[in-house]
């Protein structure tokens, strides 16, 4: 019982906890990131909790377990990617649409390599890093489809989901972690190489480019007439 006259202080009120337990959840899941992208694969509890500076207790009072902290953690490396995107228009020509959505995926699967070798490992054993493995490759093909709408358009319908996932796998994070690790692109050759199967998949069907991803002859014609009005 407080002495009469002392100062009665109020405990904190719960959405002031509640603000505190989310910042400490989130500061223990950016230290798992953290260590995930200097290249520890599998980072355990104590490591992290080192790198977070508070205590093995902690982490498990804010997270069950491990796949609960892989969880949070995937949401904000998803916030990260998100916040990477950059739409392409899709009214450009489509050279210029390959051009450019190689440049924005590149961007965000350099940025993805680290972790994603990560949760890989975990995906066969874990039903919440597969189901947000799932969400994002369904996220990347949907921007697939929404680039190449105009010309998935023009294929028949036993076709047209052919080429859809011909395009989204040759903009997946397999392909290009092949590229970039297994045969040991740079980054601008590993685009370069990019931009060609893609262009080489259109080419089929695409009156507008050719196999290499430049504008067809007709097409270079029109713009330089265009350009001299």
């Amino acid at each position: 019982m407080p002495r009469a006259g002392s100062p009665i202080t109020a405990p904190p009120p719960a959405d002031g906890r509640a603000a505190r337990s989310q910042r400490t959840r989130r500061l223990i899941a950016q230290a798992m990131l953290s260590l995930i992208q200097e290249g520890v694969l599998r980072p355990t509890a104590p490591r992290v909790a080192e790198r977070a500076g508070v205590s093995l207790r902690s982490v498990f009072h804010h997270f069950r377990d491990m796949e609960a902290l892989y969880a949070i953690a995937a949401e904000i490396q998803t916030e990260h990617v998100m916040a990477m995107l950059k739409p392409v228009d899709t009214g450009l020509p489509l050279p210029e649409r390959i051009e450019r959505f190689v440049a924005a995926r590149s961007g965000v699967l350099e940025a993805l390599a680290p972790v994603r070798r990560a949760v890989l490992l975990d995906e066969p054993f874990s039903a919440v890093i597969a189901a947000r493995l799932a969400e994002a490759r369904a996220r990347f093909a949907e921007e697939v489809e929404r680039v190449f709408a105009a010309e998935l358009r023009m294929l028949p319908a036993s076709e047209r989901r052919d080429r859809l996932c011909a395009l989204a796998a040759a903009s997946e994070w397999p392909l290009w972690d092949s590229l970039r690790r297994h045969q040991g692109l740079s980054l601008p050759a590993a685009r370069r190489v990019l931009r060609l199967m893609l262009a080489g998949i259109v080419a089929g069907w695409s009156p507008h480019i050719d196999s290499n991803g430049s504008r067809t002859r007709k097409e270079r014609a029109h713009a330089v007439h265009q350009a001299a009005r």
